[in-house]
């Protein structure tokens, strides 16, 4: 989750290790810290030179030394696992003798029996990390190049790693390896770039490598090779990133969050170009790898995600049992890992993941994949390690999304599942007829999420209603219900204000103790089959003294507000559901002045366990 930048050439490093750390800033924001290689004076070693902060990158380079001269150097921005945010645990750490530097994403398993057996023999720790350890043990190997203390030292490690290591006595290299965490190589001319992710890349090259795991590379200002932990040597053919670096600017909104909300009916338009089929009433998915003998053999479908990609996941489940008449559900990959699931060989396994890299649904498609099961992905990231791990999937095409809670992502990723289970309905028994009207239902989506942004206003006004409340509830029927609770986990990730989400049809089954004027409800009303029975519902609320909040398509009359969304086909109705709840999360959080790209305790790409 932590943010790794590195460069290697013959431009002054810190400006560049500054900045890419800026751009990487949401992946951890407790400390940073940047050591360069100093040049060698005449006769003497190169010396390595750091300097290391608790809080923003801007508070690091407030300290940087105006003279701090270098062309190589390393850089990291933290989110903590082991110590306490501090100047002492922010990364890079440094050996006794100031000879290794080293940057690491990810957890050491087993860092607490390493750490006992070096200070056994004399070892002084200045951090509470589990980095740490590497430096040391990279420091204490007799071997003699620098990649082979790396590829000794990392033998004796469990876990996961994304790291990035610097060798006064190898001034002329950086070594990188990667086990569970990203590793991203930048191609330059004359000069190379490693990164946790593209974004601290795309200012200054598009040619990217990403390693794999078990894989490592070294990299000179003038090349670059890649080889496994166990030394042989791998090809490696740079490609192009698909994003300018403009995509990962704020372009005039006042945060990232905002700005990805604004581009939502842009993205949904991306997702669809060139994907749909009007003469036979479907869509075209090349990237599945699953022909349509395959698919009908299909008997259950199973999604994995965690966080907004779970929630989405559950919404995709619904549309593919209504679409595709597959039985389907969604499972937070998290807990799948862990319950020894019965892996069926005709069931399909969907890993849903914004980045691509999120390890608890990396670590699911692994397990997946050694038991013989067939997996697809749902990603953003092309190229990412799940795409590359699983047996095909859908890009959602999103673009960059650099806020740490996800909108567009999440929207797309829906869209992306509503051309999947009309792909699958298509195959098997969905009507030319309903695979029109669906096609056409998402043809729409663009222009109404348009048509919901315009209402920006007020929706802020009656966020500015509800700001006050120390705890909130959601609750929705069916395909509300997976809306309910995306919109609940926004509101407590930015705002920071408790809330939970139940399903409608069980306020009464325990929940509805909790309703009082003090606890405002929120409640999903689209106009569906269910619509009387979700009206009872808020008529229990109302009954009680409740403030009613309804996300509607119709004004509903014991509602206090209502926000009125363009009805689309039903099975599509909770793609534009969700939306006016995420300005209602922003602007309520707005009010409460929030930092709402960077929420507290949380980071955007959960790289570790």
């Amino acid at each position: 989750m932590c943010g790794i930048v590195g460069y290697i050439g013959r431009r002054d490093v810190a400006p560049l290790l500054l900045e890419g750390l800026q751009r990487l800033e949401y992946r951890g924001y407790d400390s940073a810290g940047l050591v360069i290689t100093g040049k060698p004076a005449a006769g003497k070693p190169a010396t390595l030179k750091m300097v290391k902060a608790k809080g923003r990158v801007r508070e690091l380079e407030s300290r940087v030394p105006k003279r701090f001269a270098g062309t190589t150097g390393i850089a990291h921005t933290r989110w903590a696992t082991h110590g306490v945010p501090s100047d002492h645990n922010a990364h890079p750490h440094l050996d006794a003798d100031n000879k290794v530097a080293v940057v690491h994403n990810g957890i050491i398993d087993n860092a607490t029996e390493l750490r006992a057996r070096l200070e056994a023999d004399g070892v002084v720790f200045l951090s509470e990390t589990d980095t740490e350890v590497l430096t040391h043990l990279i420091a204490r190997s007799t071997a003699d190049t620098l990649e082979e203390k790396v590829r000794q030292s990392l033998k004796l490690v469990e876990g996961t790693y994304g790291l990035a290591v610097l060798h006064a006595d190898f001034p002329d290299r950086i070594v990188v390896a990667r086990n569970g965490s990203p590793v991203v190589l930048g191609i330059g001319e004359k000069e190379m770039f490693v990164a946790s992710d593209v974004a601290a890349l795309v200012s200054h090259t598009r040619q990217v490598v990403t390693l794999d795991d078990g894989e490592m590379a070294t990299l000179k200002a003038d090349d670059f090779r890649t080889y496994t932990t166990e030394g042989s040597r791998t090809s490696a053919t740079p490609t192009t990133v698909e994003w300018e670096a403009e995509s990962y600017d704020m372009g005039g909104h006042d945060t990232y969050m905002h700005k990805e909300i604004s581009e939502q009916a842009e993205a949904v338009d991306r997702v669809l170009r060139g994907r749909i089929d009007d003469r036979f009433s479907t869509v075209h998915l090349g990237g599945l790898n699953l022909d349509a003998r395959e698919a009908r053999g299909v008997r259950r479908i199973k999604i994995l995600g965690c966080g907004t990609s779970y929630h989405a996941g559950l919404i995709g489940a619904g549309l593919i049992e209504s679409l595709a008449r597959i039985p389907a559900d969604a499972e937070p990959a998290s807990e799948f890992r862990y319950r020894n699931p019965v892996v069926d060989p005709d069931t399909l396994y969907i890993a849903v993941s914004q980045s691509g890299e999120t390890y608890d649904v990396l670590a699911a498609v692994q397990e997946l994949k050694r038991k013989g099961a067939r997996v697809l992905g749902v990603v953003n990231v092309v190229g990412s390690a799940i795409a590359r791990e699983t047996d095909g999937g859908v890009y959602v095409h999103a673009g960059p999304e650099v806020c740490v809670v996800s909108t567009k992502c999440f929207t797309n990723t829906v869209v992306a599942f509503a051309l999947l289970a009309l792909h699958l309905g298509r195959i098997r028994d969905l009507s030319v007829a309903d695979g029109r009207r669906i096609i056409e239902g998402l043809r729409r989506l663009p222009a109404q999420i348009e048509e919901i942004l315009k209402t920006e206003a007020e929706i802020k006004k009656v966020s500015e209603e509800y700001a006050d409340a120390k705890s909130m509830m959601f609750i929705g029927r069916v395909r509300g219900y997976p809306v309910a609770l995306e919109a609940s986990l926004k509101l407590k990730e930015i705002s920071y204000i408790h809330a939970e989400a139940y399903p409608a049809s069980e306020l009464k089954h325990g929940p509805l103790a909790l309703i009082e004027p003090a606890l405002p409800t929120v409640a999903i009303v689209p106009d569906d089959d269910l619509l009387e029975k979700n009206r009872a519902a808020l008529e229990e609320i109302k009954a009680r003294s409740g403030r009613i909040l309804a996300v509607a398509h119709q004004e509903q009359p014991k509602a206090d507000h209502t926000i009125v969304v363009p009805k689309n086909e039903t099975e599509l109705d909770p793609i534009l559901m969700g939306i006016p709840l995420q300005l209602l999360a922003y602007h309520t959080a707005l009010a409460l002045g929030r930092d709402i790209d960077k929420p507290r305790n949380l980071a955007k790409s959960v790289t570790v366990e």
